[in-house]
């Protein structure tokens, strides 16, 4: 009785599993074909930097092509990452929500794909075509999360709303970048990279609940982790006024304290971890984890230094312990919690974990270090790149196969 009672739960927002007929494995729920994508993806892209910066390929980007990299590498990639989270995480949230699989999943994302298309093609396209296709993207994935706004409880509500905030910041950034809003689209792309990070934040406390407790069941661990509010709500409100004070004020030395508290205050979120009965920062995926929140810090607290000490010195790089580190983990980390928990698997670490997370950590380092280490940069750029594809080369070796195959409980999805 026990044993059905526990696959009823576990089988709870799988009952309403849509009818349709020979799906294939790869399009049986929501995360398989975007992480089937997403990894080579970020390889793929990786490469085609490295040799558009090395001068090897030429693609203009309309002539900007720092601003267009740095687009891509966050709302490109943030649109595969949210809606993975969303259409995976949303049936278990709403039970009753009929999960989004077979011929619908793959046109929205024949959808992602021509958006990606289009924005390597945007000299040849036009930007326009690339504006239609990537917010025709985002602007799905608000349509889906829908019932999170519209939930009476609100009790997700606040992920809707920031989706929408992201929304109006792509809509902002390609009304500049065709002409019709005069705000420099870098400046765009730092509110942008703000609000990200809260989203990232409002997320983080979702997955920290589920996998931390996911990992403390399965060890035996007798306690219970609970993802405290205010702590979150505190280094949201930070984040927000440090992008807003740096968008309105970027030369006052103010922004500097702003950002020395922002780091702190995301580095108080790691507090929740200190169990009352239980020690648990010896387990691998809270670590891994807590690193996120780790990268983060250390972003905006070396930001902080270099306005206040170092004549604003560097930003540009220590920015990337916030996107290489902070965004790279967090994708990094749903991928892997994700990709062991709804195939039907334990949540296990093994010495491919331990080395995505190595990896990419090691990576960031040698790219937001580069200020201090100025002789050696050419060879930086390259090696960091290089590390950090290494991180999703090994999570292709590792769950591309769980990703082509049936759950392992024999669960639809």
């Amino acid at each position: 009785m026990q044993k059905q009672e526990e696959k009823l739960h576990a089988t709870n927002h799988y009952l309403y599993y849509p009818d349709e007929e020979n799906i294939p494995t790869y399009l049986a729920y929501g995360f398989r074909p975007i992480f089937l994508l997403l990894a080579p993806y970020l390889i793929l892209s990786m490469i085609l930097w490295g040799l558009v910066w090395s001068g090897v390929i030429n693609i203009p980007f309309m002539n900007d092509v720092l601003t267009w990299h740095i687009y891509e590498m966050l709302f490109g990639i943030l649109t595969a990452g949210v809606m993975a989270f969303l259409t995976t995480g949303l049936p278990e949230l709403f039970p009753g929500m009929v999960p989004f699989v077979g011929k619908r999943l793959k046109y929205i994302m024949l959808l992602w794909i021509a958006g990606r298309v289009s924005f390597w093609f945007i000299d040849i396209t036009g930007v326009y075509l690339t504006a239609i296709l990537n917010l025709a993207m985002l602007g799905w994935l608000i349509w889906f999360a829908k019932d999170v706004v519209l939930d009476k409880l609100q009790r997700h509500a606040s992920i809707g709303y920031i989706l929408v905030v992201i929304f109006a910041l792509e809509s902002w950034f390609f009304a500049s970048k065709a002409g019709f809003a005069t705000t420099d689209g870098m400046s765009i792309l730092k509110l942008s990279l703000g609000a990200i990070v809260v989203l990232i934040l409002l997320a983080m406390r979702r997955v920290n609940m589920e996998a931390v407790n996911e990992l403390m069941e399965d060890k035996g661990i007798d306690d219970i982790y609970i993802s405290r509010p205010p702590l979150t709500n505190l280094a949201i409100f930070s984040v927000i006024l440090f992008t807003v004070v740096e968008f309105l004020y970027p030369n006052n030395s103010a922004l500097g304290w702003i950002a020395l508290g922002t780091a702190s205050a995301i580095l108080a979120i790691t507090s929740d971890y200190n169990l009352k009965d239980e020690f648990i920062l010896n387990q691998p995926y809270v670590l891994y984890l807590f690193c996120i929140f780790v990268m983060f810090a250390l972003g905006y607290g070396l930001i902080g230094w270099s306005i206040l000490f170092s004549d604003s010195i560097g930003i540009s790089s220590f920015r990337h312990f916030i996107t290489s580190g902070g965004l790279g983990i967090a994708y990094l980390m749903v991928m892997v919690t994700i990709g062991w928990i709804h195939t039907g698997r334990h949540l296990t670490s093994n010495i491919y974990t331990h080395l995505m997370v190595i990896f990419m950590i090691t990576a960031t380092f040698m790219r937001g270090l580069i200020p201090f280490y100025e002789e050696f940069a050419s060879q930086l750029y390259l090696w960091s790149a290089i590390i950090w594809t290494i991180s999703f080369m090994l999570y292709i070796k590792v769950f591309f196969r769980f990703l082509l195959s049936p759950r392992a409980d024999g669960i639809k999805g």
